[in-house]
């Protein structure tokens, strides 16, 4: 059994390099990690280059509880920053797998970032362990670090040696990695993680896993990395090594669904306008007699107003959101997921009471979070729910980041329709199917993985788990031996 409450993360990243002192680097990172946090909860930081020292800071918690005045104060001053917000499974959460990674060699030294996650992880770190590397991580950055600093001792640059290291990286990951002069952001060949370029007023370049971190601290964007570009940030400006770019690229379509914030633009389409697209298509493929339409919070509710204009039915504020609670999907636990949602939503009477409601939802993967909205709704007086949700149904594991679980787990693979129903206690359910999944974005110039929907991935499935020896007791290595 594939154990997915492991090493699988999915983060965010960003990095700044000035051109000129008006770009402060330490708080532009901070301001955008703050707009980033969406895409990890658990472990955020920052590593700073001084004319080649780099200063690390990073912690377990929020952005704002790790970095407080104090800290951003001790962190200096720089030309480059690097950062990173971090949401690992149970088993990796600890601060030691926070991010960035700051490597030092006979070369130099090197910090770097990564969103994503490898297939080929486990063998790669196997093979370097036999060659003498000692890991003080689980995750897959430090084996992508090792990667690329066994390869920069034969290469005359770092990008050089990125672009030699990236054939035997088998997987998912955007990365910005920081050297003592340079900044590169890698994107891997298939594009199934978001990057983007951005500028400063004064010049300076930025990088973003979306562009609302760029918003955040007034920096423009530019354009996305191409799948498999290498760009390179320097002295003499910013240039791109396009090796191992040719591919049409498949990005994870689960980050129109649910991961990205609604104000990022992602491939050249709007995240808002991707979720209202969902709802309409969802209006079409499953009408609903009712008397209003609900979004779950946050996620659901643009979609939920593109199926009540497509349908002609009101839209209506259903819930109350504690905004002190952070998103259950990436609570590390199935204990904390549940006791999240008790204190986590309130509905509002006057908006359900005696009518059908249509609830909209961005996905159902164990179903006890969408179980307990649903009884608050009856709770609230509802007569009817008919849930529909902006995803087609989870039928299989995602290997390239995003916490979806093994087959024995989700809902959809253990229930029939009807039995989901029963045990949801909705009167209806439906879901988007997977060729609509596919146009939410029909601006965009890539293809859409969407493995964990239909078992085709971009990349081969491992074959073996992908678990970490050291997170597992020596009972269950045995069994895994």
């Amino acid at each position: 059994m594939l154990d997915f409450d492991k090493v699988h993360e999915e983060c965010g990243v960003f990095g700044v390099y000035a051109k000129s002192e008006q770009t402060d680097v330490v708080m532009n990172t901070y301001f955008a990690l703050y707009a980033l946090q969406h895409r990890g909860q658990q472990a955020c930081g920052i590593a700073v280059n001084d004319d080649g020292v780099i200063t690390c800071y990073k912690q377990l918690g929020l952005v704002p509880d790790i970095f407080t005045g104090d800290v951003l104060a001790k962190l200096g001053t720089g030309k480059m920053a690097v950062g990173h917000v971090l949401y690992s499974n149970t088993g990796s959460s600890g601060a030691v797998n926070a991010q960035p990674l700051v490597v030092r060699h006979v070369k130099g030294s090197m910090s770097l970032v990564n969103n994503g996650s490898l297939v080929n992880a486990m063998e790669l770190r196997e093979q370097l362990e036999m060659d003498g590397c000692i890991f003080h991580t689980t995750n897959d950055a430090e084996v992508i670090s090792y990667m690329i600093t066994r390869a920069r001792l034969k290469s005359n640059s770092i990008e050089e040696a990125i672009a030699k290291a990236m054939p035997e990286l088998k997987g998912a990951y955007s990365m910005v990695i920081m050297s003592p002069q340079k900044m590169i952001a890698v994107r891997d060949p298939e594009g199934m993680r978001p990057l983007s370029i951005g500028t400063m007023p004064d010049g300076s370049y930025v990088f973003s896993s979306e562009t609302c971190g760029f918003d955040t601290i007034g920096a423009k964007f530019l354009r996305d990395l191409r799948p498999g570009e290498i760009v390179v940030c320097d002295e003499n400006g910013l240039r791109s090594i396009d090796t191992h770019c040719g591919r049409k690229g498949k990005l994870c379509v689960f980050e129109f669904v649910y991961i990205a914030r609604p104000d990022s633009v992602i491939e050249g389409t709007s995240v808002h306008e991707a979720r209202l697209r969902a709802g309409e298509f969802l209006a079409i493929e499953h009408p609903a007699q009712a008397d209003v339409v609900i979004g779950a919070p946050d996620s659901g509710v643009d979609a939920a107003i593109g199926f009540a204009r497509q349908s002609g039915i009101p839209y209506g504020m259903g819930f109350i959101k504690n905004r002190y609670v952070g998103r259950t999907f990436i609570q590390p636990t199935q204990a904390m997921r549940e006791n999240a949602v008790h204190i986590k939503l309130n509905a509002i009477a006057s908006t359900v009471k005696d009518k059908r409601v249509v609830l909209i939802d961005d996905s159902i993967v164990r179903g006890t979070t969408c179980k307990r909205t649903v009884k608050l709704l009856k709770e609230a007086g509802a007569k009817e729910v008919h849930l529909r949700i902006s995803a087609p149904a989870f039928t299989n594991p995602c290997y390239f980041g995003v916490d979806i679980d093994s087959c024995d787990k989700l809902i959809a693979c253990r229930m029939t329709m009807d039995e989901i129903k029963e045990f949801l206690g909705v009167d209806s359910l439906g879901y988007l199917s997977i060729e609509s999944v596919k146009k939410l974005a029909p601006e965009a110039k890539c293809d859409f993985c969407v493995g964990c929907f239909n078992g085709e991935y971009p990349v081969e499935a491992p074959k073996q788990p992908q678990t970490c020896k050291f997170d597992c007791k020596i009972s269950e290595n045995k069994k895994n031996s």
